[in-house]
């Protein structure tokens, strides 16, 4: 018999995105992005080169 106590957590389900309907970005030899497959490469490694910039005052 199964002890249903309210203390009991359930698994969380952690649904992972395709990497094969996705194309990879590299931004530098540590970092990759993952992209639609008909967005433009160049456009979203800058647009994550610029939210990665730290603004200056």
């Amino acid at each position: 018999m199964k002890n249903n106590n309210i203390y009991d957590k359930k698994q969380a389900a952690i649904k992972s995105p395709d990497l094969n309907k996705l194309q990879e970005v590299v931004i530098d030899h540590r970092t990759r992005i993952y992209i639609a497959k008909d967005a433009d490469p160049d456009d979203a490694k800058n647009r994550y080169l610029l939210r990665r910039t730290p603004v200056k005052s």
